[in-house]
């Protein structure tokens, strides 16, 4: 079954774990354990209770939802990307995140050796396999940032050598991730039901469908710099493997679909709408069906909440209202023909306000707030009967009768909620992005994939919302003069919108200099004079019902204007050089450890 995990830290543990004072040396150590030496790891449960802590160790909406080191903001999502995704960052001082991995990293040394030591080995080896997930997914979150880093395996004091050793090459600890996960994968549960008091810890398909991510990650970096290509394609084929087994498992499927109601639960009342509900999913009936989160088969791991004990405590659905799409973004969603809107006669134009919107893939309008005669709803205009009646249209936002650009509606809960108090849970990793990983490692190993393999993976992830789509096969691409490496892409800018993943695929593909160029939206409002819609980003204004009416945008937007006539908010050119695939090292590591290196251009 599906994992999902709760944020379990006790406090003996954290006694363990409190990390030492910043002039400390460059992992940010950790006190002398010797409380543990003493009086703990006497039984296998000991083991449970000190692993429990690793689950705070992965993503959520409190680390997540805003600006982050993978925040979709910093690619070509919404925003105008900030420092970091223009290439004007600099280099810091101190970084949280090197030294909260490395924390992290030896926490989980620790339970290794302490294992080592431990008897009966048998009564242990999940946590063990728990321990060494969790180290790859430390050591994965440093690679995708700064490349190489030192590897450090084991547990160290003040006087370990390796305080002061030179960073590892970014293939070594690729090859500890991998081995990590490969080691764990055999230990791990082969599923965990939700009656199980472990419902919640990873198990083997979650290790799984991680190493699929981790590989794909690795390999496409290699392979779109020239790298070895004996090593890309094991790695590729290692990614195409994990994604396969997960799929074969059997124990997953997408939200709202027939495979997913054969699991426990109907999702598939809500009908194409599951594509929007799955992401607001709550226990209190937070959707016209009242689905709840024992219908989600989708979210193989995933930092758990609950309205009772487990409140989110960021503002989700409000802040979720302020994120703007480009135009980029939306205009990448396909029509319902199954073609890009530069090639469908379904395409309407941009003449009107809702004219956009019209026979395209019904992702968009599940993501985005659009004009097409809806209704819509937040925590603040909330949902009265859910019967889209007379009481629901008066307590709701309105219709959308003009559109000086976009605006966000995924996070948004329709529910009478306080703010800060949702209880959706945040997906770390689901199985739409399993499927879509297999579909790329695929090709990119290849350089085709047959349509057997399209419709067990990216076909599924297409149709989910668009029942009558035609399908992406060779012979439709080839008849329409489509590119699959373009389309599979596509499938991933659409469907993991808002969940951090474009600026690392980005990276992995070394595309910034077709992605990351000038910036033709932004994310704050009224950044450009005169521009007074409540909107964030810039939509097509010259010679369209904006510029001419009825409900033309006044006062007239000064706006610059490029040359398809889109109002811009931000023309600020990006400077996204070589360097800035990597982070920079911060200058504190460098001072406490001479023989780091910093990265190249930094």
């Amino acid at each position: 079954m599906k994992n999902i995990t709760y944020k379990t830290v006790f406090s003996l543990a954290m006694i363990f774990l409190m990390a030492a004072s910043g002039c400390k040396k460059s992992l940010d150590l950790l006190p002398q354990d010797q409380l543990s030496e003493v009086a703990y790891f006497k039984n296998a449960n000991d083991f449970k209770t000190f692993a429990n802590q690793y689950y705070g160790y992965l993503r959520n909406f409190n680390t997540s939802f805003g600006d982050n080191p993978h925040y979709d903001g910093r690619a070509d999502v919404f925003g105008g990307g900030g420092a970091f995704g223009s290439g004007t960052n600099t280099v810091p001082v101190t970084d949280g995140n090197w030294n909260s991995n490395y924390t992290r990293i030896r926490a989980c040394n620790f339970l290794l050796e302490k294992a080592a030591a431990f008897a009966d080995k048998a009564s242990i080896a999940q946590y063990i396999a728990e321990a060494k997930f969790f180290r790859a997914y430390a050591y994965f979150d440093l690679l995708q940032l700064y490349g190489g880093v030192p590897l450090i395996t084991k547990t160290l004091d003040l006087e370990s050598p390796e305080l002061y050793g030179a960073r590892a090459g970014r293939d070594a600890i690729a090859d500890q991730i991998v081995a990590d996960l490969e080691a764990a994968i055999p230990d791990l549960p082969a599923s965990i039901t939700s009656t199980s008091v472990d419902f919640g810890r990873i198990s083997r398909t979650a290790a799984q469908a991680f190493l699929g991510r981790v590989a794909l990650y690795e390999g496409t970096w290699l392979k779109f710099r020239n790298g070895d290509a004996t090593r890309f394609n094991n790695l590729l084929d290692k990614s195409a493997a994990a994604s396969n087994a997960v799929i074969l498992s059997n124990q997953f499927a997408l939200f709202g679909t027939a495979a997913s109601n054969a699991l426990g639960g109907n999702s598939t009342v809500l009908g194409d709408s599951a594509q929007k509900y799955l992401f607001i999913l709550e226990n209190p009936k937070s959707n016209p069906a009242g689905v709840n989160k024992a219908a989600n088969h989708e979210y193989i791991i995933s930092y758990r909440y609950d309205d009772i004990i487990k409140v989110i405590n960021t503002n989700i659905s409000r802040q979720g209202t302020q994120i703007g799409p480009q135009q980029k973004f939306v205009n990448a969603f396909l029509c319902q023909d199954g073609l890009p809107i530069e090639k469908s006669p379904l395409f309407q134009g941009f003449q009107t306000y809702g004219s956009q919107f019209a026979n395209r893939d019904n992702r968009l309008k599940y993501t985005i707030r659009i004009l097409n005669g809806y209704y819509w709803y937040g925590n603040a205009n909330f949902r009265v009967t859910w019967l889209n009646d007379a009481a629901d249209n008066a307590n709701s936002t309105g219709k959308v009768v003009q559109i000086g650009g976009y605006t966000n509606q995924k996070w948004v809960s329709e529910r009478n909620v306080p703010d800060t108090k949702e209880s959706e849970d945040y997906p770390v990793l689901r199985y739409a992005e399993v499927l879509l990983n297999y579909a790329e490692a695929l090709y990119e190993r290849n350089g085709t994939i047959s349509d057997i393999d399209l419709d067990k993976s990216l076909n599924l992830v297409r149709l989910r919302a668009n029942k009558t789509m035609p399908k992406l096969s060779n012979a439709f691409a080839a008849t329409n003069g489509l590119d699959l490496r373009t389309e599979i892409r596509r499938e991933r800018f659409t469907e993991l919108y808002y969940e951090n993943l474009r600026f690392d695929d980005i990276k992995r593909w070394h595309s910034a200099g077709t992605d990351l160029v000038t910036n033709v939206g932004g994310s704050a409002y009224g950044n450009a004079a005169g521009f007074v819609s409540p909107w964030p980003v810039s939509i097509r204004f010259t010679g369209t019902q904006a510029q001419l009416g009825p409900n033309q945008l006044a006062p007239v937007p000064t706006n610059a204007k490029d040359a398809n006539g889109n109002l811009i908010l931000d023309n600020t050119a990006r400077t996204f050089s070589e360097r800035n695939y990597l982070y920079p090292i911060p200058t504190q590591q460098l001072t406490l450890n001479p023989a780091l290196i910093q990265n190249p251009g930094w």
